[in-house]
């Protein structure tokens, strides 16, 4: 079985190390990437510089609040480019301003999730959304 590749936009340390614990107890093999800003974000999805030898993710948790570009101008930049539209955006932020939440889904973001302020809550949004969108959910297989 092929690990699912997924992609965390976040530059928030705690909450890199939370989403990678609570992924490395997935049922389901998982390969994580992270980058830090949505500039890096951005080299990564269009496999540029670093990233130039990196896969294109099966999976996106976007957090709204980046450094250099926003998770707004990530989201864009996915959804209208015609390699990478199919992937499934998650947003996972600590935002529920209505304002993003509409953005979010105006631009074709597949999910909103509000990041829980508790440990434990965070660490079982992280295993819902593991258990839905790879357990559950059909990826598409289309492959740059």
């Amino acid at each position: 079985m092929q690990a699912v590749h997924i992609l965390l936009i976040e530059d928030n340390e705690g909450d890199i190390l939370l989403t990678k614990e609570a992924l490395e107890n997935a049922k389901i093999l998982v390969r994580l990437s992270v980058v830090k800003d949505g500039k890096q974000a951005t080299d990564f999805l269009n496999k540029e510089m670093a990233y130039a030898d990196t896969g294109t993710p099966d999976l996106i948790l976007l957090d709204v609040n980046l450094p250099k570009k926003n998770g707004h101008e990530v989201l864009q930049f996915i959804k209208m480019n015609d390699s990478l539209k199919h992937i499934p955006v998650i947003m996972l932020t600590t935002s529920s301003s209505e304002k993003d939440i509409n953005f979010s889904y105006n631009n074709y973001a597949n999910c909103y999730i509000t990041k829980p302020v508790d440990v434990n809550d965070f660490l079982g949004v992280v295993t819902t959304i593991e258990n839905f969108w790879i357990s559950i959910v059909k990826l598409p297989t289309i492959k740059v």
